[in-house]
């Protein structure tokens, strides 16, 4: 199983070192579906998520943006996604730090300076308005930021983040997917059970959040998941016995759960 989660900026050219590891590993390369999943998770509709994304949401749609659920529910996407067909590479979603801690998953940034990505979107564009290019990269860029910031708690700039980080100005296409391509090869990242068991413990975790959050009766409760080789940790403010039965009825009834524990945060 080969999963490579990639990150990029608008005009970074990250989107064609995407094709090219896809074409190389004959995987799929994930980043439309997601949107057409979460639009029918959440019951918005698909061009709504898109302008959430790359930031042109006007500011009603933000202010009753349901994000909580767009973060949950992604990630539930991203798992499932990643336990599918062998692998795939996935563009985007904070993938690349939902699949950080799985041992083979390789997480890369592609990146570019700012002059170099707006000459490229305003050549592919086929437009002369620097001026409204550098908006739409500066708004897409805002976006990327807080939605990380808000989901991760971290600057996704930092490469300490990432395996890898290549600079379309200075590395060509073909030469970057041979970068990564060398750490997909390499025995620090090779397929190993134990990666296996990580991702699927991730996998169900994220499940069971996604679960608890579909629920009328566990919707608005903050409750931690992990999960250890299919043993569930519930976490939540509660000591209320209701609704921590609640929570476990729902837990419970997810694909996967052998056990469950409940504890009420300290």
């Amino acid at each position: 199983m080969t999963i490579v989660a990639i990150t990029r900026e608008m005009g970074t050219l990250g989107k064609d070192v995407a094709a090219g590891l896809g074409r190389a590993l004959d995987l799929p390369v994930i980043y439309h579906e997601v949107i057409d999943h979460l639009a029918d998770r959440m019951r918005v509709r698909r061009s709504h998520v898109i302008r959430l994304l790359d930031g042109s949401a006007g500011l009603l749609e933000r202010l009753t943006a349901d994000k909580t659920s767009m973060a949950i529910y992604s990630a539930d996407e991203i798992f499932d996604i990643a336990m599918k067909n062998g692998g795939a590479i996935i563009r985007g979603w904070g993938a690349t730090h939902l699949l950080r801690d799985v041992p083979n998953a390789v997480c890369v940034r592609v990146c570019a300076p700012m002059e170099l990505r707006k000459e490229r979107m305003m050549e592919r564009l086929d437009t002369e308005d620097a001026a409204a290019v550098t908006e739409e990269i500066r708004a897409n860029d805002e976006a990327h930021t807080a939605i990380m910031k808000r989901h991760f708690g971290l600057n996704w700039t930092e490469p300490e983040h990432y395996d890898l980080v290549l600079n379309t100005q200075r590395v060509a296409i073909d030469d970057c997917v041979e970068e990564v391509l060398g750490l997909v090869r390499s025995a620090e990242f090779a397929d190993s059970e134990e990666a296996r068991e990580q991702l699927e413990d991730l996998a169900l975790a994220a499940r069971v959040k996604a679960a608890l959050r579909r629920a009328p009766e566990t919707r608005s409760s903050k409750v931690e998941v992990s999960c250890d080789r299919g043993e569930v940790t519930l976490i939540g403010d509660s000591s209320a016995t209701e609704a921590k039965l609640a929570a476990v009825e729902v837990a419970v009834a997810v694909p996967g759960v052998k056990d469950i524990h409940v504890r009420t945060r300290s």
